[in-house]
């Protein structure tokens, strides 16, 4: 597949995948032309270094995981830091459950305010 079609199909802009190849997350053979191309697993790769991101590891991390995703074994040293960004990740999950659930309580009580909360109109 060319940059651009895995681009589209994966949702990210062609910098991206230029930065991931960058960082030794997408490996790409060239052309003859010397265009980029990509096997077409390229584009779920693509999706997992993302969810990856999203989940704010760095490209360093992201690096190291990669290879265990599809080798499905880890080295002990490297399974107590993804055990430690999975804890990091549980805590940040809570944290941003707590804050959905104070918005919802601020939604409830904008549009039916409590007796003691509303005040006599003018």
């Amino acid at each position: 597949m060319r940059i651009g079609e895995v681009a589209q199909e994966a949702g990210v802009s062609v910098r991206a995948l230029r930065y991931y190849e960058e960082q030794d997350l997408l490996p790409s053979e060239r052309s003859a032309g010397g265009q980029r191309r990509y096997p077409a697993s390229a584009v779920e790769r693509v999706r997992l270094i993302q969810q990856l991101f999203a989940a704010g590891l760095p490209s360093r991390s992201v690096r190291e995981v990669l290879p265990c995703v599809y080798s499905g074994t880890v080295a002990p040293g490297l399974l107590d830091h993804l055990e430690a960004e999975r804890t990091r990740i549980s805590e940040r999950i809570t944290d941003l459950q707590a804050a959905r659930d104070r918005l919802d309580t601020v939604i409830a009580n904008t549009r039916n305010p409590p007796a003691e909360c509303r005040h006599p109109r003018d």
